[in-house]
């Protein structure tokens, strides 16, 4: 009878494959739609409970606007990093176009990361920096993360 060893300490080999930037795109376009939508229920939600709240909303103030804009921001970034670090670097969109956010080693993003990755989309212009192929937002270089395709890649969990 043959058996084989098997090494604990080697090195596994694994690649990682980075997802194009369509399927990039197309987690963008998801995911904030899928915030919007979560925004905008909390709005109804938030009229039904206090009406008067909606009646003081001054739409055509500069100041409103541009602050609307920066919470707006800042919710999604909070928003990416409780989904992310709940479902270990996924999306709805990173689930539905079969992608997922890990560190440069392949290991699943930490809380931390997940955290410096959601925050670095409050950054304006963060989605601009997005543009290109291979596609490496500001949020993957600041946190030294990937998007990778999931079936042309071999993690160390898949080991």
């Amino acid at each position: 009878m043959e058996t084989t060893e098997t090494h604990l300490f080697a090195d596994p080999e694994y690649h990682l494959v980075q997802a194009s930037s369509g399927k990039r795109f197309a987690n963008y376009i998801i995911d904030i739609l899928v915030f919007y939508s979560l925004m905008f229920l909390t709005g109804i939600v938030i009229a039904l409970l206090n009406p008067a709240a909606i009646d003081s909303i001054n739409e055509e103030d500069t100041g409103f606007n541009l602050m609307e804009r920066l919470v707006g921001l800042v919710l999604y970034g909070l928003y990416m990093f409780a989904i992310e670090a709940i479902f270990k670097g996924k999306s709805l969109g990173k689930l539905i176009t079969g992608t997922r956010a890990v560190n440069e080693d392949g290991s699943n993003v930490s809380p931390k990361a997940a955290l410096l990755r959601g925050l670095s989309r409050a950054v304006p212009f963060n989605a601009l920096s997005a543009l290109g192929s291979p596609a490496y937002p500001w949020h993957d270089k600041w946190t030294n993360t990937y998007v990778i395709d999931e079936k042309g890649s071999n993690r160390p969990e898949d080991l």
